[in-house]
């Protein structure tokens, strides 16, 4: 069996939040975050959403890893939760020692709050057509 020669070792974590999805790949590295191609900071203007991106290595002191991550659907914000999940799970896989603490910290648990589908009959999920006397 040939053996890749530019094979690098790398940990996949798959993270979600509301509608988004975010496919993560850690690398050995300086703690760079890469998303959809483009950095942290290009992709996040908002720095409490930077913050939720780099909660997991900053809970376990670590920047000895690179995230490169491709994330899709739902807003900015569920986006940066969906890739916090996924760093968090392929933290995970790389060591179990982490998970404890991931665990206790609440990076572990899938926030499943999700848009709630629109009925016939009514204007939104539960908002009913206005109510005319005559």
């Amino acid at each position: 069996m040939a053996v890749k020669k530019n094979a690098v070792a790398q940990t996949l974590g798959t993270g979600r939040r509301k509608s988004s999805v975010a496919r993560v790949r850690l690398v050995k590295g300086t703690g760079k975050v890469i998303i959809n191609d483009k950095s942290l900071e290009d992709y996040f203007g908002d720095g409490f959403m930077r913050l939720t991106v780099n909660q997991p290595f900053a809970l376990l002191n670590l920047n000895t890893f690179d995230a490169i991550v491709n994330v899709n659907g739902g807003g900015l914000s569920g986006q940066a939760g969906a890739i916090r999940h996924g760093i968090a799970r392929a933290l995970v896989k790389e060591d179990a020692n982490f998970k404890a603490e991931l665990k206790k910290a609440g990076f572990l648990t899938r926030d499943p709050r999700m848009k709630e589908r629109k009925k016939y009959g009514l204007k939104k999920a539960r908002r009913a057509p206005q109510f005319s006397k005559r």
